[in-house]
């Protein structure tokens, strides 16, 4: 299941001494593409925030399958999935894109707040599940 995908190419600065990418800048990749997926859903953590609600991620699952090197072109796919009454997940996965070989496996939960500090589901997070 695929709901947003977004191409990007490995940049020489991303990668350690070992000469692959560093294992915290997946996470940017990873971020990165929720962020333009949330940007072509109208949702925008700028104005969310302005009215008190604070969305943030709570939990983040990442399964490092094979390494990116310099220039390695590739795919972030993701969808989105509820996971109980307060809570959704951004379910991800990075491909190379010559060979569609799986590089990383991701899930980040995330919750709301409003401005008192309670828990909350914004309609805009509930407008980004699936049916």
């Amino acid at each position: 299941m695929q709901e947003f995908s977004v191409e990007m190419t490995v940049r020489d600065y991303e990668c350690d001494l070992q000469g692959i990418v560093n294992n915290a800048v997946y996470q940017n990749y990873l971020e990165h593409a929720r962020h333009l997926y949330l940007k072509t859903r109208d949702v925008d953590f700028v104005e969310l925030t302005a009215r008190g609600l604070h969305v943030m991620v709570i939990r983040a699952e990442l399964d490092y399958l094979r390494s990116l090197r310099p220039g390695d072109a590739f795919r972030v796919s993701l969808y989105t999935e509820r996971v109980s009454r307060l809570r959704m997940a951004f379910v991800q996965r990075i491909v190379l894109l010559a060979d569609e070989t799986p590089v990383m496996d991701a899930r980040f939960v995330v919750a709301a707040v409003n401005e008192k500090g309670r828990p909350c589901f914004p309609e805009e997070l509930e407008r980004l599940l699936l049916p």
